[in-house]
């Protein structure tokens, strides 16, 4: 037996005398299996695996981690790789936080451009069990270490990398967009509609309008030539696919004030009884676009300034009972009563609860921006009120927003209004304003 599984042996005897334990007291407590413990300790046949040296460590009262620095001759030999060892135990060194054994690991393994497939399988476990940070740095060493630009292991890696990196720093969200779109198209087929989506969502948080077009055309095009194949299994079902494909299209158009084209979007998307083949979750798409194209018909009416919608309007945002829903409906409203000159502080008053909750959409880039449009709108509303300090509150609120979300075009506008009404802001709210500023220098 080599000497460093003589030290992993003589390690865990050491405990087992210190605490007074024979081998079958030991199986008891940890689970092992008396015999695999007491040959794996003689050095008889099969090793440990990573979950029993963790148990053996939890009985002994160790932190988690412990020996992983002696495990990896377990794993590896000059003779061969136990991939069924090495992924696991790369994995535990991800979650316990041994970057040390993961340092070690990879010096030894990645002479031969083939084992980095084991880290690319260690990135996806870790991936799958929700450690999407955790699993950010095997996936940036499957990217440094792949040579070959079409290999499918690479493309999924950048596809992760860009899912792991996306919040709410603009500037990391669009770095992200530039460097997976090159690899969309060279993904597994049951993954690129989900990759387009993504894209798609991520430029409309950045305001990247010619981006959302082009990633929604694919979008609709590639959903409409999966949608009777079996074999290729996206992560929805493509009619939702088909569905995000047109309401970004729609979306686009509605920014451009272009809401008669954009109408006609809506109304497509809010009609997919047709598309085939559908099963239980493609017909709760359906019925979901129903909900989304009313929702949007209605905010294209308050764009156009028909103040007799107001109240009906917020009566279905109030039905469907959603934060973000509410958000963007309040948007349309505020942003139309600043530019038609109309009162809507009743249906404020009515959502307060909700407003109260908007801070909640601190982790998502999408919700983080409907949340920054809605404080500046109504900013603006509070101004034309001639609710001054109330108004100066909000801006303040927008500039705070903008500089977390690094959101610079933004924040000049929302430093302008604050310049703008200045002079009704009080010595308070001058040094926060000042204090805020002065930071972000």
């Amino acid at each position: 037996m080599r000497v460093v599984n003589r030290s992993l042996r003589w390690e865990i005897e050491d405990q087992m005398k210190l605490h007074g334990y024979n081998v079958n007291q030991l199986a008891e407590l940890t689970g092992i299996n008396p015999g695999n413990l007491s040959s794996a300790l003689n050095g008889i046949s099969r090793s440990l695996t990573i979950n029993q040296l963790d148990a053996l460590g939890k009985v002994f009262g160790k932190v988690p981690g412990w020996l992983y620095e002696l495990y990896i001759e377990e794993c590896i030999s000059e003779e061969r790789l136990s991939r069924p060892r090495l992924v696991p135990y790369l994995v535990r060194c991800a979650e316990v936080g041994r970057n040390d054994c993961i340092d070690a690991v990879v010096s030894k393994i990645l002479d031969n451009p083939k084992n980095v497939k084991v880290i690319f399988d260690a990135a996806e476990k870790l991936f799958h069990k929700g450690k999407q940070k955790e699993s950010e740095r095997f996936y940036e060493i499957v990217v440094e270490n792949v040579k070959d630009s079409f290999s499918e292991m690479l493309a999924m890696s950048h596809y992760r990398l860009f899912m792991v990196t996306q919040g709410t720093d603009a500037e990391k969200n669009w770095e992200a967009v530039i460097r997976f779109d090159p690899f969309r198209n060279r993904l597994p087929e049951s993954y690129c509609l989900d990759a387009l989506f993504q894209l798609a969502r991520a430029c409309y948080s950045l305001k990247k309008w010619n981006e959302v077009e082009e990633y929604a055309g694919e979008m609709v095009e590639l959903s409409m030539i999966q949608c009777g194949d079996r074999e290729v299994t996206p992560k929805r079902h493509p009619v939702y696919y088909y569905g995000m494909g047109l309401l970004y299209r729609g979306a686009v158009l509605e920014r451009q004030g272009l809401y008669e084209q954009s109408k006609k979007y809506i109304r497509s998307y809010a009609d997919l009884e047709w598309f085939e083949p559908l099963d239980a979750s493609g017909q709760k798409d359906v019925e979901q676009f129903k909900i989304w194209g009313k929702a949007n018909l209605y905010t294209l009416e308050m764009l156009t300034g028909n103040e007799s919608m107001v109240n009906e309007y917020a009566d279905y945002l109030e039905s469907l009972n959603r934060l973000n829903d509410i958000v963007a409906g309040l948007i349309a409203i505020v942003k139309s009563a600043n530019t038609y000159g109309f009162n809507v502080d009743h249906v404020l008053l009515r959502f307060s609860g909700s407003i109260a909750r908007f801070d909640l959409f601190n982790h998502d880039p999408i919700l983080s921006d409907r949340h920054l449009q809605y404080r500046y709108h109504k900013a603006i509303y509070e101004f034309n009120k001639e609710r001054y300090e109330s108004g100066v509150k909000e801006t303040l609120l927008c500039i705070s927003l903008c500089l977390d979300m690094k959101r610079y075009e933004d924040l000049a506008r929302c430093v302008s209004l604050f310049a703008k009404h200045r002079k009704y802001a009080s010595e308070e709210q001058v040094q926060c304003y000042e204090s805020i500023t002065l930071w972000a220098d």
